[in-house]
């Protein structure tokens, strides 16, 4: 990844595989994805409790910040995948957008970049060089750097207390340590960042606990306290509001799409 680039991105990952057909459910994450599909698109991805049939068939789409879970079914056949993950300031910047308009949204790549999009994905597609792809990318994307606005210092701020926090900082304190009026800062950070500072502190929460409970050492009531849940009924409503599963049921039901198993 180019240097310039690390401030926005927290990861990125390439993968080929062949796949059985296959549905997966996913959680938030507190981060923005962008996926382009080299080879067979997804079925459909539909966000649960949301009304509508879902995506369709779809190939490379982007994902916005989400507060509830969404289903993704691939057909199967032969997957060939890109995804990087940005932060959410990360995608204001460089996607030019208002990162309220994307909350909760899965939308088709060129729907987001535009004509841009389709380019892209044919100079990827015409080389099979992991690094040569990569490269692509970056170029891409420091070329989008002075396209979008810069987050807002205090936003910039907000959100990094959050963060380093696992969501542990209540707004009032947010909006204290920034110097804004609390209504000022939620406007604002609701509009660079997808999600209100109440809703972003929810998702950082549970993703610390779900990484947690991936860890397999800990269990539901120390989970609870470590994470600052009241108790332990506390995390298990907040993990089916944001995931639709419960605590216990999510290390064996939930994947990556890139480690997807048939549900």
């Amino acid at each position: 990844m180019h240097p310039v680039l690390r401030p926005y991105l927290r990861g990125r990952v390439g993968y080929a595989h062949l796949a059985a057909p296959y549905r997966v459910q996913m959680v938030p994450t507190g981060h923005v994805v962008l996926t382009v599909d080299l080879a067979e698109p997804f079925r459909q991805v539909r966000r649960l409790g949301s009304p509508g049939p879902g995506t369709g068939r779809i190939s490379s789409l982007v994902v916005g910040m989400e507060d509830r879970p969404a289903l993704c079914e691939h057909p199967g056949g032969r997957q060939e995948v890109i995804r990087l993950e940005f932060t959410p300031l990360g995608a204001y910047r460089l996607l030019a957008l208002p990162m309220r308009e994307l909350t909760n949204l899965v939308l088709r790549l060129d729907s987001v970049l535009g004509t841009e999009a389709d380019l892209l994905v044919e100079r990827l597609a015409a080389t099979s060089d992991w690094d040569l792809r990569f490269d692509l990318l970056d170029a891409v994307l420091l070329g989008r750097l002075d396209r979008g606005p810069a987050p807002a210092p205090e936003v910039d701020r907000a959100w990094h207390l959050l963060s380093a926090s696992a969501g542990a900082v209540p707004v009032a304190g947010l909006a204290e340590e920034v110097g804004w009026s609390r209504g000022h800062l939620v406007r604002r950070f609701t509009e660079q960042v997808g999600l209100s500072p109440k809703t972003a502190a929810r998702v950082l929460r549970f993703r610390r606990a779900a990484e947690m409970l991936a860890g397999g050492t800990v269990g539901l009531a120390e989970l609870s306290a470590a994470c600052g849940y009241y108790d332990q009924a506390h995390l298990s409503r907040e993990f089916r509001a944001l995931a639709g599963i419960t605590p216990g049921r999510m290390t064996t039901a939930v994947r990556p799409v890139e480690d997807a198993v048939a549900l």
